[in-house]
């Protein structure tokens, strides 16, 4: 499905990304880890085409690299950044407007669905979303992605700041996810939720993968989470 090999990513000079490699395969959720720093959210905007890369990033068999940000999103990539990017003067229900679905195939997601999941965002539909809480604002973003119906979802700290209760809302929404046949490339610092709805884990360092494994054997490896994880 989506296939990372020998990625280097570049903020001008900046050499951020040293060769990663890493796969995402149908129906999975990937945790993306590592302390501030690491490279995670670069590897992110790089597959997404938002920062200079080279190497190779393969999208069911087809390259993303030099490609523009809309065309890799039509091609089926969803993307949740860090910081939202709501549209605060729209309503709620006009952000997930602007992310539906255009074409005539039809969509696995709804309006309805969106709703059903997170009913404060249709108790606020009618609101200007500028002036919801930051996790309201959190869920507005993961399902105005979703209104694109993509086939991967990739998501930067989608519990940042947000509630212990919003953070367990947004976790079994993610496993909800795969339910619907949609895969999960989800960059995290909060272990425990990583942890519980992850079928794999990628730990990076320095700009690099230096772990790819279950959650399982990741909580049995102390050596690689008192290096690369712990505070």
């Amino acid at each position: 499905m989506l296939k990372v090999h020998d990625l280097h990513a570049y903020y001008g000079k900046s050499h951020v990304l040293h060769g990663v490699d890493f796969e995402v395969h149908p129906g999975e959720i990937v945790a993306l880890l590592g302390r501030n720093g690491s490279g995670r959210s670069t590897t992110a905007k790089a597959i997404m085409g938002l920062v200079h890369a080279e190497g190779q990033i393969d999208w069911n068999g087809k390259s993303l690299l030099k490609r523009k940000s809309y065309e890799i999103a039509h091609m089926g990539l969803g993307y949740v950044p860090e910081s939202r990017d709501i549209f605060p003067r729209l309503t709620v229900h006009q952000n997930l407007m602007l992310g539906e679905k255009s074409g005539k195939k039809a969509s696995r997601w709804s309006y309805d669905d969106m709703y059903a999941m997170f009913p404060r965002l249709q108790e606020r539909q009618n609101t200007e979303a500028g002036v919801m809480s930051g996790g309201e604002q959190q869920m507005l973003t993961l399902c105005r992605t979703l209104m694109g119906d993509p086939d991967l979802i990739i998501i930067d700290e989608p519990t940042e700041g947000l509630a212990p209760k919003i953070v367990e809302l947004v976790g079994e929404y993610l496993k909800r996810l795969k339910d619907r046949g949609v895969s999960v490339l989800l960059i995290e610092q909060k272990l425990t939720i990583a942890m519980q709805i992850s079928d794999r884990a990628l730990v990076m360092g320095h700009g690099s993968i230096v772990f790819d494994g279950t959650p399982d054997q990741l909580r049995a490896d102390a050596g690689v989470r008192k290096e690369w994880l712990e505070v």
